[in-house]
């Protein structure tokens, strides 16, 4: 699925970014850092949780990054995280507020969110797989009564890389949402459960529950996560990730995310288990 920024938006080519502007950067770790997108005056985004955009420099080039704020918390502006990892998510963590960079999209198939009203919903988040998971927990939370239960699983390796630290702070004070975090590598002041991810499931009741899970995090994850949910009694259409390595273009065209028959940008970037269970190359 393929949304235009808006029928007001000046350029018909999905390939031509729209001029956008840096409006704030908050660095959450040593490597990420969450930059406030700000779009032309009387532009918004209309993304869905799970979307992503191209982010482009000009004279360096562009990069898929998901969008980590909610659609219920966008107001001609959103919110991404991106790590200093390569050429462009380099240059962009050099730029300074005020900087103008270029915005193709939102792209990619999102969470079907509507198919979770109703029943309980497992978040298990791993490293950077929080970004992008980010936008569906703010969506649910600000939709609260449409869902049972809500618990939240996080995992990182030091205290140092857990992102967004505040949201952290303020879904685990809430009343309505169980946060479970851990890591591999603790400090000395570390309070909280240590190990890896998988170490948290067995301080959810599966029992009788009508769940839905959503997985994002490296790929070695999914590996050890999957079979425990499947353990547990989770159906294949119920175990929703987002996978996106290799993507490039944003538009199904350059054939770099292609899976055997699926392009990841087009047909996911957000896939169930069932949809790519028998592809070996996606897990």
């Amino acid at each position: 699925m393929i949304t235009l920024l808006k029928e007001t938006l000046s350029h018909e080519s999905i390939y031509m970014p729209t001029p956008a502007r840096i409006a704030a950067m908050t660095p959450l770790t040593a490597s990420e850092t969450l930059f406030q997108v700000e779009l032309p005056s009387g532009f918004h985004l209309h993304h869905r949780p799970g979307q992503f955009v191209e982010l482009s420099v000009l004279g360096v080039g562009e990069a898929p990054i998901s969008i980590c704020s909610a659609p219920t918390r966008s107001n001609g502006s959103f919110e991404l995280c991106v790590r200093a990892v390569g050429k462009l998510t380099n240059a962009v963590h050099k730029l300074s507020p005020g900087a103008k960079i270029g915005i193709r999209g939102p792209f990619g198939r999102s969470f079907p969110v509507e198919r979770f009203y109703g029943r309980d919903i497992l978040f298990v988040a791993g490293g950077l797989g929080l970004a992008p998971l980010r936008s569906l927990i703010d969506e649910v939370m600000d939709h609260r009564g449409m869902f049972d239960r809500v618990i939240l699983l996080v995992g990182a390796r030091t205290p140092r890389d857990l992102l967004f630290p505040d949201d952290l702070a303020r879904w685990t004070a809430r009343d309505d949402i169980e946060v479970h975090i851990t890591v591999e590598r603790p400090t000395e002041e570390w309070v909280s459960n240590v190990g890896v991810i998988t170490t948290l499931f067995n301080k959810i009741d599966y029992q009788g529950r009508n769940m839905v899970a959503t997985v994002v995090g490296p790929p070695v994850m999914y590996k050890f996560v999957l079979p425990d949910l499947l353990k547990h009694g989770l159906a294949d259409s119920d175990i929703w990730m987002s996978f996106e390595r290799q993507m490039k273009c944003g538009v199904g065209k350059c054939g770099h995310c292609q899976l055997q028959h699926i392009y990841t940008c087009q047909d996911g970037p957000s896939f169930s288990y069932a949809d790519i269970k028998h592809l070996e190359e996606a897990l």
